[in-house]
């Protein structure tokens, strides 16, 4: 079967999940693998640019990397990345012919669409020197936690997935962090109480923690700055930037100016136009951040939620930069009924309508979920 056929038989979303399945599996199956040195980014944002400036760095220095991220927007390829590029169809589709080899048809159908592409990913990254692999939405329970990692890449820890992680930054915080193996870097942390907790788990687990300012003396500090003004980075990228840069250096490697790569990961405050900018965030997190990104100016913004996600409070964040909401119609179960988020955004007294087309005379933010931007996108290009 193709590969891409046996995925859309699983479904994206799961409202439980059986944390037991994906390490009885692997351990089925991991003789017939031999892993490269795993690095594992957990967080709650800004996983996804973090590891892939991280994986681009590596390969600038000759390594042979590979980047699994996720979700993605237009294509699955996105979510596999070596050596600069995105997985090919044929390698997929070898990837998925050697998991049937190897697995019972029974674990197979069980697998779910994460767990089961996580494993896809390190059959192709086998001939790795590093894969550097970004947890789904968890930690310890996470599939991408069942390989021994050489080192954990903490990016910001808030609140988000709470039906899974819990309902205090202390449950998210701890469960994100307990799958640290060996060490741990921590980047900047909006909500103190992480450090704390970071601290208290290092002790008990037994694991190394560094915070990555350690790793950034003057010199790196000139060159993150001159670079983030260069590329015109937000204050969110840079400080992935700056956190990537310092797992490398601890990994023994120096930052030269020449090797700082430009970020080309679809949907992380990406501009595809002058007055268009695309954001896959869907938390409060991702509200400030991009609020701050956007102060002093006013933005029509094109948006819709997942009802599980805090949108009045997201809505809330965003509002000082917000000239009017245009709601992005699409068809998704997860997706908030159209007439109770109007009802919200009209509560908190922000103009709203339809998304229809956009204006050349106007700026857009684009944002809410991969969902969201996927489908701008798909309506963007055909217009």
């Amino acid at each position: 079967m193709n590969f891409q056929s046996f995925l859309n038989d699983k479904p994206l979303f799961y409202k439980e999940i059986d944390y037991e399945r994906m390490p009885r599996i692997w351990q089925k199956i991991k003789k017939h693998f031999k892993l490269p040195k795993i690095i594992h980014i957990i967080g709650t944002n800004g996983k996804g640019t973090t590891g892939r400036y991280l994986a681009c760095l590596l390969y600038k220095y000759g390594k042979n990397v590979g980047h699994y991220t996720s979700p993605h927007i237009l294509r699955f390829n996105e979510r596999i990345w070596q050596n600069g590029i995105d997985a090919k169809d044929s390698e997929l589709q070898y990837a998925h012919e050697y998991l049937s080899s190897i697995l019972k048809k029974e674990d197979s159908d069980s697998l779910s669409y994460f767990e089961y592409t996580t494993l896809m990913a390190l059959t192709l990254f086998q001939g790795c020197d590093y894969a550097i692999l970004e947890a789904g939405m968890g930690g310890e329970y996470d599939a991408t936690s069942v390989f021994g990692n050489d080192l954990s890449i903490v990016t910001p820890i808030d609140y988000d997935h709470q039906e899974f992680l819990g309902d205090s930054i202390k449950d998210i915080a701890s469960t994100k962090l307990r799958s640290v193996k060996k060490c741990a870097i921590l980047g900047k942390q909006t909500n103190s109480e992480v450090y704390e907790i970071a601290q208290s788990l290092s002790k008990k687990n037994g694991f190394k923690l560094h915070r990555h300012e350690a790793f950034i003396d003057g010199n790196t500090k000139d060159i993150i700055e001159s670079f983030s003004k260069k590329e015109k980075l937000p204050s969110f990228l840079k400080d992935n930037l700056s956190l990537a840069v310092s797992a490398l250096r601890y990994m023994g490697y120096e930052i030269k100016r020449e090797m700082l790569p430009t970020l080309k990961l679809p949907g992380r405050c990406q501009k595809i136009a002058k007055n268009i900018t695309l954001d896959v965030g869907h938390n409060t997190m991702a509200a400030k951040a991009l609020k701050n990104h956007f102060m002093g100016k006013k933005v029509i913004l094109v948006y819709n939620s997942y009802q599980d996600k805090n949108y009045q409070e997201i809505l809330k964040i965003l509002k000082p930069v917000i000239k009017k909401v245009e709601i992005l119609k699409f068809d998704n179960d997860r997706i908030e009924e159209y007439e109770t988020l109007k009802r919200c955004i009209k509560y908190l007294d922000i103009n709203v309508s339809d998304f229809e087309y956009t204006d050349n005379s106007q700026e857009y933010l684009v944002f809410g979920s991969f969902s969201v931007v996927e489908k701008f996108l798909k309506d963007f290009f055909e217009r």
